[in-house]
């Protein structure tokens, strides 16, 4: 069993990072993933992390962030789109279950944000309920126009920004947490080819988050 000390919400990122590191390089400890590990939290849960991420398949978050049974709160939903199960889900973790991070990861060559673009573009737009959550999508991709960025990647992290500030607009427990100094809200953008997971928004960490 791997002990885990998240006093902070920098601990508690920096952990989640350092694991990503061992992933990209290869060498990952696989902690927390025995039969003692299973057995010492069957009678409770306590995450140290709130994961909201894609449900592409490629994202599996204990394996690219090198965590194991009980270490993440997973919540996933195809383009991290944010309804109001996700944001229930997200308090939970953070109010019953008291992680003192929530991380947003969005990735490239993501499936919801093609379809934002070329719905944007006046192609066709899917139907059924994939169609919810493409316009879910679509304001991130008119954002980053707007303000002249139109590369993948730019939307992609225009994206990413537009959910973690989403999160902090609608939710009360989380901004209010992020204010007590209790809380950091990140957004990381992973790469499927290396595997690597960059910030690239951040509340409550206390550094500032990269240039747009």
């Amino acid at each position: 069993m791997t002990e885990i000390q998240t006093s902070t919400p920098r601990d508690a990122f920096e952990l989640l990072l350092a694991g990503n590191q061992r992933f990209v390089a290869d060498a990952p400890e696989h902690p927390n993933q025995d039969a003692t590990r299973r057995a010492e939290i069957a009678p409770a849960q306590q995450p140290f992390a709130v994961l909201f991420g894609c449900s592409d398949s490629r994202l599996a978050a204990e394996i690219i962030f090198d965590r194991g049974l009980g270490d993440l709160f997973v919540v996933r939903t195809a383009g991290h789109v944010a309804g109001s199960e996700v944001l229930g889900s997200i308090e939970y973790g953070v109010s019953v279950l008291d992680c003192p991070l929530v991380v947003v990861l969005g990735h490239d060559s993501c499936g919801a944000i093609e379809a934002a673009r070329v719905a944007a573009d006046g192609g066709r737009t899917p139907s059924g309920f994939v169609r919810d959550v493409v316009e879910r999508v679509t304001p991130s991709v008119l954002a980053a126009r707007a303000a002249g960025r139109e590369q993948a990647e730019e939307i992609l992290h225009e994206h990413i920004r537009h959910t973690v500030d989403l999160l902090l607009d609608r939710s009360r427990v989380l901004a209010a947490r992020v204010a007590a100094g209790r809380l950091a809200v990140a957004g990381l953008s992973y790469r499927l080819a290396d595997g690597s997971a960059q910030l690239v928004a951040s509340h409550g960490l206390g550094r500032a988050a990269p240039p747009r």
